[in-house]
Parts: C-alpha cells; structure tokens; sequence
C-alpha cells in the first residue's frame, strides 16, 4: 500500500473503530487537529519508547490543541494492558484487520533486521481541523520522533 501514501493537503479518511475503551470515530475530533500514529506491536521496545514519548509530551500536545491517537494492530485487550502497563491515557485504537493501515497506507513491505517483510510502517499523519492532511511522515524513528514532530508542526523550535 506504500504507493498510496497520503501528503499534505489530502483529505484525512474517516474511520470508526474499537479502543481498548470504547469506539473512536475521527470526525469526531473536527475541529482540534489530530495526530495519528501507527506503530507495529504494543509492548514492545521501540513501541514503548514512542508511547512513552507520546505520553510525556501529551499535556503540551493537548495545550496546544492537538489530540494523540496511537493505532496498532493489537486487539483492544492487549492495548489495555499497555495502556495499564505504561500509564497512558490517549486513545488507542485497535486495527486487527489492518484496514486503517492500509488506507493510510501504514501497512505493507518494509525492512526488518535486512529482510522485506509485510507488516505495520511506523508512520504518523497529523489531521488539522478540517479533516485534511497537515503533515504525512512515514518509516519514523520511534526514539526522537515525538520531539521532531512538535518541531516539525511549530510546537518547538527548531
């Protein structure tokens, strides 16, 4: 799915699914910008690293009128007991049969430890209030890529 990445401009697609908590729908946030972040597997090193990172930053995030949704594979049980585990309290949205992903094209052939695997890109696309694409980065870091990002949206400078 990596030909249909989307880029600034495009509109963000809507989509409704489950939480470790309840539903999520994205229009639902009209109005506030949203960052979406997908990652490949709650609980483990890199994933944690980021969720951790999203975390800490989440009170100047939502100052500055941005929403943190992390989406992963992962069922809502296992988000759970991430979000148990590490003490995070933005939503995450459970995407067992990747349709997500692929719709925001965070799902497909990547590099892994040299081999080319299908699986979750990490990838985030920052929604603004409209519904439109702000900012689209995809293959990200998991350590550093919080603070780059708050750079990268004007949170922080440079």
């Amino acid at each position: 799915m990596t030909e249909n990445r989307l880029a600034q401009g495009d509109t963000a697609p809507d989509f409704t699914a489950a939480t470790d908590t309840g539903t999520f729908t994205l229009s639902d946030l009209r109005g506030k910008h949203v960052i979406l972040y997908f990652y490949p597997a709650a609980m483990t090193p890199g994933c944690t690293t980021q969720a951790c990172d999203f975390r800490d930053s989440l009170d100047a995030l939502n100052a500055a009128g941005y929403e943190v949704v992390g989406i992963s594979k992962d069922s809502p049980e296992k988000l759970a007991q991430f979000r148990e585990q590490e003490g995070l309290t933005f939503t995450l949205v459970s995407d067992e049969d990747r349709a997500i992903q692929e719709t925001y094209a965070a799902w497909g052939t990547k590099k892994l430890y040299g081999k080319e695997v299908e699986g979750s890109i990490r990838s985030t696309v920052v929604v603004d209030p409209e519904g439109t694409v702000e900012l689209a980065q995809y293959n990200v870091k998991a350590t550093g890529h919080v603070a780059k990002l708050r750079r990268d949206v004007g949170l922080d400078a440079a």
